[in-house]
This record gives C-alpha cells, sequence and structure tokens, in this order.
C-alpha cells in the first residue's frame, strides 16, 4: 500500500494516522521530494479522470495567475501543473497493492480494504 501527498497536509496526516491505527503497513511518497512522474499520472488518471486529480479548491490553484489557470483545460496541461506544482494534486492519493485507488480520506472507502 502506497500513500502519496505532502507531510504538512491535514488530509494525508488524518489519512497516515488512520492507517497506523488499523495496523495496516503504509509506504509513503512526499510528493514535495520526490515529485510525480508523468506515467504514474497517467495510470491515475486512466482509473479517475485527469479532472478529479486537479485540486480547484486549494491554496495552490487559488494562488495561480487568473491566466494560467484559464490554460489548463486538457490532461496535458493539468500533468504539466501537477509535475511543476505537485501539492495542487488532490490528496491524498491511495494505491493498494490489488490495484484499488482512493482520492482524498474517505474512512469508509479505507474500511473496505480490510474486508
Amino acid at each position: 500500500m502506497k500513500i502519496y501527498g505532502i507531510p504538512n497536509c491535514n488530509t494525508v496526516k488524518k489519512t497516515l494516522d488512520w492507517f497506523r491505527n488499523h495496523q495496516i503497513d503504509v509506504d509513503f511518497h512526499n510528493f514535495k521530494k520526490s515529485g510525480i512522474d508523468e506515467a504514474k499520472l497517467e495510470s491515475w488518471s486512466n482509473k479517475l479522470g485527469w479532472e478529479a486529480l486537479l485540486n480547484k479548491r486549494g491554496t495552490t490553484w487559488k494562488n495561480l495567475d487568473t491566466e494560467l489557470q484559464k490554460t489548463i483545460v486538457s490532461k496535458d496541461a493539468a500533468f504539466k501543473l501537477m509535475q511543476e506544482k505537485p501539492s495542487i494534486i488532490k490528496r491524498p492519493v491511495v494505491e493498494t497493492e490489488s490495484g484499488l485507488l482512493f482520492l482524498g480520506y474517505d474512512e469508509e472507502q479505507f474500511a473496505s480494504i480490510l474486508k
């Protein structure tokens, strides 16, 4: 199991705590330190859609120039932005060994892993 995010994000902290409290071992991938490659974004996009990955409610998006925001209308543009500013990716992204993929904090979805 792997959790992707940034360590100072409250939602990521809650997710890591949830898995720790349920004694589920996870690897943590820090977007800030390790970035994210296009192949991984493509894999996630194939399952969830690139629009779901782009966090337009967060500070990173809100701090972008309005003109730049208007140019993010395609997968390629979004991926480029996500690689330049990985904190714009909705988080956490949770990947399970069986290929399940979850986006954001959702205890019900996480509990489904335990079944």
